[in-house]
């Protein structure tokens, strides 16, 4: 029987039940959930293992999570158009003048936000070390040729949105991305919530296990249920499916194909560097706490104001993602709910990552969420798991 810790305010036992179910029915090795309302939180869970040695996963276990990285890039990105240092109507080469290279002199800065630039990949094919340079990377998308004419489409931008955005981020404040959230997000919630994780904070991290198993209809012919085969990655189902060319596996393993070995994602040094859109480092409670800071005053910290909140959760496109084919109705750096990105329905917002965690907050019902976990599922958009977590707070919550 999974080992669950943490405590749960009364009225919320649905909440404690679907986590624990997500242990015995969906497949959670090691996870947590937090949620705030009214700015208290109201449930804090951990459970199961991090590690293969059996260490706890508990309160003080750190988590990659994927996308859910692109909701705390976002909230940088409002900071500064909050403080009005930021025009997101204005161009991008008004703080980036070398993004005006092939054609991308009239791109405004909410194009970035809301995937409608073109620069899923660069042009440029890169290696690991060379994607983990901040520079590099930023100076390939500069030179890049968008893969459509910006602002007639919109597509995932997996990979390339973190440098994108904060690369702005870095040309307006002056800082990088990991400082500039660090310092004016983390530390005043009191966040473990990093960017860019310190060499310190290392141990504390939780391998990510990848997907050992995929849906039967998407296996090869030859590989059943039994079949003692290695399960095909993503990217080989992708290519497998979609062809070798296609957007989706060029956006999750750019830049230049870098990201081509998911292994990766386990190595300390992706863990040290900025990848804004992926690499976010965290814990459910910090999560949690950054989303409720959003729609309510937490801890004394109000990070954004109600009308800048308001601002950026309004859908900016509509209609299937060119690079995810499905839909997703992205809003100024946030998923806003829908079908294929289920939150709490009506105004709710947030994120989701790879494998399955996700934030989130409904502003008005003033909820923050964060669900973080070791075990990767297969699938882009939802996941059993955090659905049935957000089916239980949304009955818990009225």
């Amino acid at each position: 029987m999974t080992d669950i810790r943490g405590q749960v305010a009364p009225g919320f036992e649905a909440v404690a039940d679907a986590f624990e179910s997500n242990f015995t029915e969906h497949g959670d090795v090691g996870a947590g959930f937090s949620l705030f309302v009214d700015g208290e939180e109201v449930v804090s869970l951990t459970g199961g293992v991090a590690d293969a040695d059996g260490r706890p996963y508990d309160e003080d276990t750190l988590q990659l999570v994927f996308s859910t990285t692109k909701g705390a890039t976002a909230v940088c990105a409002h900071l500064l158009a909050e403080r009005g240092l930021l025009d997101l109507d204005a161009p991008v080469v008004d703080y980036w003048p070398e993004f005006a290279a092939s054609g991308k002199e009239q791109v405004p800065v909410r194009w970035l936000l809301t995937h409608e630039t073109g620069l899923v990949d660069t042009e440029r094919r890169m290696s690991l070390d060379e994607a983990l340079d901040w520079d590099t990377v930023t100076e390939a998308l500069a030179e890049s040729t968008p893969l459509w004419e910006p602002g007639t489409q919109h597509g995932y931008h997996a990979i390339t949105y973190g440098w994108l955005v904060g690369e702005i981020v870095r040309r307006v404040s002056g800082r990088s991305i990991g400082e500039f959230f660090a310092e004016e997000v983390a530390e005043p919630l009191g966040l473990d919530f990093w960017i860019g994780l310190p060499e310190s904070e290392q141990h504390r991290v939780a391998p990510l296990i990848p997907m050992s198993a995929v849906p039967e209809p998407m296996m090869l012919a030859e590989e059943g249920p039994g079949s003692d085969d290695a399960p095909m990655s993503l990217i080989a189902m992708l290519e497998q499916f979609l062809g070798p060319d296609n957007l989706v596996g060029r956006a999750l393993t750019a830049p230049g194909g870098a990201f081509a070995e998911e292994q990766v994602w386990n190595e300390s040094r992706v863990w040290s560097a900025q990848i804004p859109a992926a690499n976010g480092i965290t814990n459910a409670t910090s999560l949690a706490r950054m989303y409720s800071s959003l729609v309510a005053e937490t801890d004394g910290v109000r990070t954004l104001q109600p009308e800048t909140v308001d601002r950026a959760i309004v859908p900016q496109v509509s209609g299937p993602d060119s690079v995810l084919i499905f839909p997703i109705p992205f809003a100024l750096g946030f998923m806003t709910h829908s079908d294929m990105s289920p939150f709490l329905g009506g105004r709710s917002f947030g994120h989701g990552g790879a494998g399955g965690s996700l934030g989130f907050a409904d502003p008005d019902r003033r909820i923050g969420g964060g669900y973080v976990m070791n075990k990767m599922h297969m699938g882009l958009t939802g996941d059993p798991r955090n659905i049935a977590l957000l089916d239980a707070v949304d009955r818990s919550v009225t």
